[in-house]
């Protein structure tokens, strides 16, 4: 059944045609949709369109001034879509994007700088958390995240992996020792990160799925830079992601302790909703940061 635009277009054709017959070519149709549909065209503007007879169609003086008025609303129409088109086509407007505060920072940050720079249209919307945010209450359109995705609501694409190192600063261990196995570290000062939204320390994780939540820590934080530094002022033994200990273990003020039994790395993922149509600034987005990320120095 034909709605009013499709009614709109049949006529505008028709009246531009010698017959019924050739509008109904000019459109790909029947003679008889044509003719239904300026029936009932007719029939809602209560006006005849077109004089009929077997041998002739000619457009009436008020189909004429129709016509004029359904030609301009078909171009109108156009446009729209010409303008949806254009606008599908420029690389503009804003892209929220969520990553971990440290990782964000140090790698994800830079990436998206030289996106804009590519596309001045481009408006970032940084979010750095901790925190795994519900990309669909906070209208998220991506997210980088190390650990597990699952949830099906997600496009997730596995860029590379996160080390975790335990590490120390040489001047702890020089008081303390150098802890023989796990076990030790509960005879040392250590530094907890606080995860945001519970306000309890997050787990360090070990081979063979063992863990150990700081009890009494030396040092409290929910930022992992703030921890670092402490770590590297000798405030207590840390386990970071390695990138955010990189640069102080090639500069040795930190160094790694317990190495067999470090966990596996985790995975690090670029992921987004599933929710309809992805426009073309979030598509560059989401494939430039996965490229860059996967062949970045900050994934093993």
């Amino acid at each position: 059944m034909e709605n009013q635009l499709d009614l709109i277009r049949i006529f505008s054709a028709t009246a531009a045609s010698a017959s019924f017959r050739e509008a109904a070519v000019r459109l790909g149709t029947s003679p008889q949709v044509v003719t239904r549909a300026i029936q009932k065209l007719e029939k809602q503007l209560g006006e005849t369109l077109f004089h009929r007879s077997t041998r002739s169609m000619r457009i009436t003086t008020f189909g004429k001034t129709f016509a004029v008025r359904a030609t301009a609303a078909m171009q109108s129409v156009d446009n729209l879509f010409d303008v949806n088109s254009r606008a599908a086509d420029t690389i503009a407007g804003t892209v929220r994007v969520t990553a971990p505060s440290g990782l964000g920072r140090r790698y994800v940050a830079p990436i998206l700088m030289d996106v804009m720079r590519d596309h001045p249209g481009l408006v970032i919307d940084m979010r750095l958390s901790d925190t795994l945010a519900s990309v669909v209450d906070e209208q998220i359109d991506i997210g980088v995240r190390s650990g597990f995705i699952t949830d099906g609501r997600f496009i997730a694409r596995r860029v590379g992996a996160l080390p975790i190192y335990t590490v120390a600063s040489p001047k702890l261990l020089a008081t303390t020792g150098v802890p023989k196995n796990i076990d030790a570290l509960l005879a040392m000062p250590l530094t907890a990160l606080i995860e945001r939204s519970t306000g309890r320390a997050w787990p360090w994780v070990f081979k063979h799925n063992r863990q150990l939540v700081p009890e009494l820590p030396a040092l409290i934080t929910d930022d992992i830079e703030f921890e670092v530094l402490g770590c590297i002022d000798g405030k207590g033994v840390s386990q970071c992601p390695e990138y955010a200990v990189r640069d102080a273990i090639a500069e040795k003020r930190l160094v790694r302790v317990l190495r067999r039994s470090d966990p596996d790395p985790w995975n690090l993922y670029v992921y987004r909703p599933q929710r309809g149509p992805v426009p073309k600034r979030i598509r560059i987005v989401f494939d430039t940061l996965i490229k860059a990320l996967a062949t970045t120095a900050c994934v093993a």
